[in-house]
């Protein structure tokens, strides 16, 4: 890889000519090694990003709880159907930290724990601790055999942070959520030595990290270990393109390729071919947990970073209408579900479906403040049992107006549809919303 690279670069190929030169040693150089290499590290990249907008956040430490407000609907995707705690977890190799989940009755609830790459490790609840679905779970270090308590569930981690992600569903009661959501407690058994987050340049979804990405190589994929199979040998590719971005010339030519050719086919990949299509509707299929497919975890990552397992969550998001057209309020739409197939039928918690504008992902104002419906928002059938959903800047007749979400008129806007421990048939890919139906004027 080495060799190619500096055989491409130093006798001059220009881009174009480095996706399919043939060096003095007639070696074809394949632009995927690049493309590859990129992709991996931005997964990981994407992690330590969130980490140090997290930590910025006043009061926010390691080790320490936040308590997100209920209905808080100012940040991009807001997920207003729970009670959402989040924090950083952070270890060493004597330091435990402890985490309480207080009992949680006749309502859905889990507190999901991912590592540094975008991998789920567990998920706390009652369905995988029956035995101790509440109580005290111990993080520790990988390999360490630090004490932890006689009544807690020892967790070990992939590396020496990870992520808690809680969520209590309201259900019609917020009030009780909010009460078990604060019951949440974490606590280190003594002070952790903890390593800062690696240094990484400020970059947006919208203009991606060029070359500067491998600058800092061996930091970032020192700073956590990853358990996808091909680790190895990704991280080997990672550190050639590292050594060569240090040459000026084939730096430049590195960035160059990454810019107008790397960067553009991964945000194609990332948006039309890393989640399951169907009915003009993205479902994600084989999240949370992606082995050897590196480019599914950071394409994840990019666009709803800290998936879950389908086990505990499926998400389908709808940006196309039946004919393929992008959604707009400039349209009227309807998502009509026949008896069979309504969406309470396919889960065994419960399901969500919010509205938010292109390209920010935020709710819409609106008179009704209503950015989402739910198994709990009164939502009236059609006699035969079928549900219609209404979905555009104005009420329509045809729908009952409790069925209405508003939607930004003339302007683009997205769906998004999750699925709480979805039913097999979900999981198997074989239940998808119904494609949304254009009203004609």
């Amino acid at each position: 890889m080495k060799s190619v690279l500096r055989n491409i670069l130093v006798l001059g190929c220009t881009e174009a000519v480095a996706l399919g030169c043939i060096t003095s040693a007639q070696e074809p150089i394949d632009k995927k090694i690049v493309a590859n290499a990129y992709a991996y590290l931005l997964g990981r990249a994407l992690v330590i990003r969130q980490e140090h907008t997290d930590l910025k956040e006043p009061g926010i430490g390691y080790n320490v709880i936040k308590y997100n407000p209920v209905g808080s609907a100012d940040s991009p995707n807001p997920n207003l159907d729970v009670a959402y705690l989040e924090a950083w977890i952070a270890v060493d190799g004597r330091t435990p930290v402890v985490l309480e989940v207080p009992e949680v009755k006749n309502r859905y609830y889990t507190a999901q724990i991912l590592d540094e790459w975008g991998e789920v490790i567990t998920n706390i609840n009652e369905r995988n601790y029956p035995s101790h679905p509440y109580g005290k779970f111990a993080f520790v270090d990988p390999g360490s055999h630090a004490i932890v308590p006689d009544d807690a569930v020892r967790i070990e981690l992939h590396s020496h942070k990870a992520k808690l992600l809680g969520r209590v569903e309201l259900k019609d009661d917020s009030t009780g959520a909010v009460t078990l959501q604060h019951k949440f407690k974490l606590t280190p058994l003594g002070n952790p030595a903890i390593e800062p987050a690696a240094p990484l340049p400020a970059f947006g979804n919208r203009e991606l990290i060029g070359v500067e990405l491998f600058d800092n190589a061996s930091r970032i994929i020192e700073s956590a270990s990853d358990v996808s199979p091909v680790a190895a040998q990704m991280q080997a590719k990672v550190e050639d393109i590292s050594r060569a971005a240090k040459n000026l010339d084939q730096r430049k030519v590195l960035d160059e390729l990454i810019k107008d050719r790397v960067i553009p086919e991964f945000l194609k990949y990332a948006a039309m071919k890393s989640a399951v299509l169907k009915d003009h509707w993205l479902g994600s299929l084989g999240t949370g947990n992606y082995a050897s497919n590196y480019l599914m975890r950071t394409s994840v990552n990019l666009l709803g970073l800290w998936a879950n397992t389908n086990d505990e969550v499926i998400y389908f998001v709808g940006t196309q209408d039946s004919n393929g057209e992008p959604l707009t309020g400039a349209n009227e739409y309807v998502l009509e579900f026949s008896s069979k197939n309504r969406p309470e039928a396919i889960v065994d918690a419960f399901w969500s479906m919010i509205l938010v504008d292109l390209p920010d992902y935020r709710v819409v104002p609106n008179p009704l403040s209503r950015f989402n419906f739910n198994n709990h928002s009164g939502l009236k059938s059609e006699p035969d049992g079928s549900l219609k959903i209404l979905i555009s800047s104005k009420p329509n007749a045809s729908v009952p107006e409790s069925n209405w979400l508003p939607a930004p008129d003339g302007k683009p806007f997205s769906l998004t549809i999750r699925t709480y421990v979805p039913k097999d048939i979900v999981k198997r890919g074989e239940w998808f919303p119904p494609a949304l139906r254009k009203i004609q004027p």
